[in-house]
């Protein structure tokens, strides 16, 4: 497996091809969520092999977005099963790939150890100090989009978000949780205050 080649090759193709509206779903995301997976292996010890086909699903995961937002993670997989055998990748080593993409899914649905890291780097942002930040990239996307009209229905729809996500991985809740709550009552404020206004 060329694993550096194959993350390089999707990476580069990333930086050049994506839409420049998508604010949140850029290869920023892809190497924050790089580095929250590199984190959570290292705590989770997971190593070598194991690891190699974690960091190529992160690189890959919303590659999809090259060609759809609509089902991104399925077009991922397309892109996987196309490109991945001329980097060496058996069809195992697809197919955990590509379940580790397809985890990735909101909601959520992790089936093994690496699945659960990759949903947890994806959603770390969750449980830091950067989540408005972040968050407010994301809002900014799905406004554009047409998806979202104003501050109030982000608002109600990161309360629903926030109050149905968990983390899966020991390490991620412990290092994540806490902080994730206390974010989720803050917005839980700001939406009681449109009640009230």
């Amino acid at each position: 497996m060329k694993v550096k080649e194959a993350i390089n090759h999707i990476l580069g193709l990333m930086e050049k091809q994506l839409p420049t509206n998508l604010f949140y779903h850029s290869v920023h995301h892809v190497s924050d969520v790089m580095e929250s997976a590199k984190q959570l292996a290292a705590m989770e010890k997971i190593t070598g092999y194991e690891k190699d086909l974690l960091f190529t699903a992160v690189a890959y995961h919303d590659s999809g977005f090259l060609y759809q937002v609509k089902e991104h993670e399925a077009r991922g997989c397309e892109i996987v099963r196309e490109w991945l055998p001329g980097y060496g990748f058996n069809v195992e080593e697809i197919d955990r790939i590509c379940g580790m993409i397809m985890a990735t899914r909101i909601p959520q649905t992790p089936h093994n150890l690496l699945e659960q890291i990759i949903c947890d780097a994806d959603l770390d942002y969750l449980g830091r100090n950067d989540f408005w930040t972040i968050g407010n990239k994301l809002f900014m996307e799905l406004t554009d989009m047409g998806i979202l009209k104003s501050e109030e229905e982000w608002n109600k729809l990161q309360l629903n978000f926030l109050s149905h996500h968990q983390y899966f991985t020991d390490s991620a809740i412990r290092i994540r949780n806490e902080m994730k709550l206390e974010h989720l009552k803050k917005i839980d404020d700001i939406v009681k205050s449109y009640q009230h206004g």
